[in-house]
């Protein structure tokens, strides 16, 4: 089951749980309507039930008669072992979380450069969603080089008025609209890390889907890094987990780390074996998903614009990724419940959930596109955004 949004999940506070998400009975009505639809752009990880879950399991790639893993080693060791084939890397470390993975990436470089200040931007995971760990937890403490809503520039790295151990960049740039930046200024941006003697780490938690608009293989991308954290459950619909990636060295250090913070878990199969079927379905996969986003993004922004709302905006223009957001000038819990009836009365899923925006009246949604989407024509998009603005 691929990754919709983490905006629908409830994983983290804030805009995260959506409006109207806290009342069981209006969740139970959200799913069973998403559920019970004929055509959406992708499926929500709210979705599945317990057993289509388990059932899932057992399509993925293994031998039934396999000895099982025990800390780490067996399916678990073979993931390992393609996230590193995959990106390039001497080594990955398996973990149960990106939070935890990046955590101790970020804590072992402080560690190794003498220095415990990470150069983010300020709408990064760790500053938004990870409740301060870097300070309460490792210690760090963090400098940013830009509050625009966009990635750094080279020049705002160089000329930081401080000096910084590690430059972290999240690609894409999920809460400001899954930016990247081009191949030409994340090459630049790294030079300018190095030449401040940074090290650099990717938080590639959706790195997967990068090639497309880098136009280079993951091997290629990764290389400019020192250490890459990726995610099997947001665009490879795994049930969890994370992998961190790098020189052999630095992994085992991180290995040390990972069983410090309790991340040595006595079985991870489950975990493992669906990371494994991601990678074998969906990243093949990706490349058609950014393509279909764009010719979708395009039809919702001529849709929008014949539909007589005043305004509306499609962040960014052309999708980086499959993923990219719409603003509409509306309330949010009006703009999830019209998409909740359109869902009931046409069987067609175009938009989930909304959140506010720091602008009053002005609420955000975001758009995944994974293999149910790829059917849907511009007629299709057209018809739907006619279905639902009818009802706003």
């Amino acid at each position: 089951m691929t990754d919709q949004t983490e905006h629908e999940t409830g994983h983290e506070t804030g805009h995260e749980t959506g409006p109207g998400i806290a009342d069981a009975a209006y969740e139970r009505r959200l799913v069973a309507a998403w559920r019970g639809a004929e055509r959406t752009l992708a499926r929500s990880p709210r979705e599945p039930s317990l057993g289509e879950l388990l059932a899932s399991l057992a399509e993925a790639p293994y031998d039934p008669d396999e000895q099982a893993d025990l800390y780490g080693d067996g399916v678990v060791s073979a993931l390992e072992r393609r996230v590193a084939d995959l990106l390039g890397t001497e080594d990955a470390a398996f973990f149960p979380s990106g939070t935890m993975a990046q955590q101790i990436a970020l804590r072992c470089w402080a560690g190794r450069t003498g220095n415990p200040v990470v150069a983010l931007h300020p709408m990064s995971h760790p500053e938004r969603w990870e409740g301060d760990a870097l300070s309460t937890v490792s210690g760090l403490r963090v400098v940013h080089p830009t509050t625009d809503l966009r990635q750094p520039s080279p020049e705002e790295v160089a000329s930081l008025p401080e000096p910084f151990g590690t430059l972290m960049l999240e690609l894409p740039l999920r809460d400001a609209g899954f930016l990247l930046p081009s191949w030409e200024e994340l090459e630049e941006l790294v030079d300018a890390a190095r030449e401040r003697e940074a090290v650099v780490h990717f938080d590639g938690a959706r790195l997967w889907e990068t090639t497309v608009h880098f136009g280079r293989p993951l091997p290629e991308i990764a290389a400019l890094a020192d250490s890459i954290y990726v995610s099997f459950y947001k665009s490879l619909g795994g049930l969890s987990g994370a992998c961190l990636a790098g020189p052999a060295g630095f992994v085992e250090e991180a290995r040390v780390w990972r069983h410090r913070y309790g991340g040595n878990v006595f079985r991870q199969f489950p975990a493992a074996l669906s990371a494994l079927s991601g990678l074998d379905r969906e990243l093949p996969r990706l490349p058609a998903y950014v393509e279909q986003a764009r010719l979708i993004a395009k039809t919702l922004h001529s849709a929008l614009a014949a539909s007589g709302i005043a305004w509306s905006r499609i962040n960014p223009e052309v999708p980086h990724t499959h993923q990219f957001q719409v603003l509409l000038p509306f309330e949010a819990t009006h703009l999830t419940e019209t998409g909740l009836r359109t869902a009931e009365g046409t069987g067609r899923v175009l938009f989930r959930q909304w959140s506010p925006t720091a602008v009053p009246g002005i609420s955000m949604t975001e758009l995944t596109i994974t293999t149910p989407g790829l059917s849907w024509t511009p007629q299709d998009v057209t018809e739907a955004v006619a279905d639902f603005t009818a009802r706003l």
